[in-house]
């Protein structure tokens, strides 16, 4: 059943590439009146067919029922579901490589929060690695622990002692990673994640926040994990206008208890934001590449200049087992780096109060360059001790790269620089500066 009534085959075509999937699938114009294009469907209530189709509609929304191939139920109510999302997550689908459905979220952190509190029971645990997105963390430490649902963390990229930690740790629920990890940009193997995962039983389910590098150059539902997490503010969306989140998962009966629970919640994604981010997925791949060349170019740059102790990117790794995890699991580097400016807290606010082009803002992925600094704003309620097991560290200033010139970036992080080492020379910097 669609938007309009009537049977429909909104799944596409089989054999398309993803990139054609993306303007193919999901949306039938016969149905809509022969729109090119959706419309926007801001009915709060919907009319059923038949009496027996507004019974197997609930039935199936409940979960007490579980739908049929190919299967589309009567609409019942936009907190459950409505036209504008059912073509959105259809088309999602393709976008991310092994994903089977998609659910859409009202933000990032609703659909971490609803996946969580669907897998994770009062007396079961959660390993999750560190750094991590600062809402995340405290989302497991001040709501879920109070309720009896432990978290357990991990260092990103310790792969033997995340595998560890998933063996031994008891009624283990939920393993989640984000990778690379928010700010430090460090990498965690998946692969061998998910495999201890799934060598336990009860198996866990394993779930990536898959926002710095999805889905464009990072597939985790390839390679074991269960379901991508994401921010649909950030590159789904791409301009900065928008809160969104999704939930894709390798197999679609696991979504059913996500699907039914984001029903009691209300925390779909409304119609007009469904429509505007669905025409935002054809550009996910353009946008997403342009701005990594951009980040690339401007790393290898900046790695040269003296008021930079360090270049935390993909590709400018120096630890070998990065640069292996980096090597096997992404196809390229992504637009976001961090920096380690010497001279500490003052010589990274001197830099973002320079800045002339990139922005001082917090958020990421948009077609604009912002900069940041974690420790005093999206890490801030980060403990000492958390601070510097995560290695977020007051020099630090985190960069997410947009789709501008790439020249005119450089200068513009360069001249900021330069008064970031004016403001850092007494300190000591001198020295740095010679050796560079």
């Amino acid at each position: 059943m669609s938007e309009t009534g009537g049977h429909d085959d909104r799944r596409g075509h089989e054999g398309l590439r993803s990139l054609t999937e993306i303007l193919t699938r999901g949306f039938d114009p016969k149905l809509s009146l022969g729109s090119a294009r959706p419309a926007v469907f801001r009915s709060s209530t919907y009319v059923f067919s038949s009496p027996e189709a507004a019974e197997r509609a609930f039935d199936l929304v409940s979960g007490r029922a579980q739908p049929n191939a190919g299967e589309y139920p009567d609409l019942i109510y936009s907190r459950f579901n409505h036209p504008n999302a059912e073509i959105l997550e259809d088309q999602l689908v393709p976008l991310e490589q092994g994903s089977t459905a998609a659910l859409v979220f009202n933000s990032g952190m609703a659909a971490i929060m609803t996946a969580l509190m669907v897998y994770a029971k009062p007396g079961q645990a959660i390993v999750y690695t560190v750094p991590i997105y600062g809402g995340t963390q405290h989302l497991i430490q001040d709501f879920l622990q109070p309720l009896g649902i432990r978290g357990v963390p991990c260092p990103a990229g310790q792969t033997e002692a995340i595998a560890r930690a998933i063996e031994s740790t008891p009624e283990l629920a939920i393993v989640l990673l984000e990778t690379p990890a928010n700010p430090t940009i460090l990498m965690t193997d998946i692969r061998h994640a998910a495999e201890a995962a799934h060598a336990r039983r009860p198996r866990p389910m394993v779930m990536v926040d898959n926002t710095l590098m999805g889905p464009a150059f990072q597939h985790p539902l390839k390679i074991g994990a269960d379901f991508c997490l994401y921010s649909a503010t950030k590159y789904l969306s791409g301009f900065s206008d928008m809160i969104g989140g999704a939930v894709m998962a390798a197999e679609e009966a696991n979504m059913q208890p996500i699907r039914s629970k984001r029903g009691l919640f209300g925390n779909i994604l409304q119609p007009d934001e469904c429509w505007i981010l669905d025409g935002r997925l054809p550009t996910v791949a353009l946008r997403m590449n342009r701005a990594s060349k951009n980040a690339q170019h401007i790393a290898e740059r900046l790695t040269q200049h003296a008021a930079v102790e360090r270049v935390h990117y993909p590709t400018l790794f120096s630890d070998e087992q990065q640069r292996q995890i980096y090597t096997k699991q992404c196809d390229y580097p992504g637009a976001m780096l961090s920096l380690e400016l010497a001279g500490g807290k003052p010589a990274a606010f001197e830099f973002l109060r320079s800045l002339k082009i990139a922005r001082n803002a917090v958020s990421l992925g948009g077609v604009e360059t912002l900069a940041c600094h974690p420790k005093t704003t999206t890490h801030s309620g980060f403990s000492e001790e958390e601070f510097r097991s995560a290695g977020v560290t007051d020099a630090l200033v985190r960069l997410s790269i947009g789709i501008e010139d790439w020249r005119d970036l450089l200068a513009d992080f360069e001249q900021a620089l330069d008064k970031a080492l004016q403001l850092a020379q007494p300190a000591g910097v001198g020295a740095a500066a010679a050796r560079k």
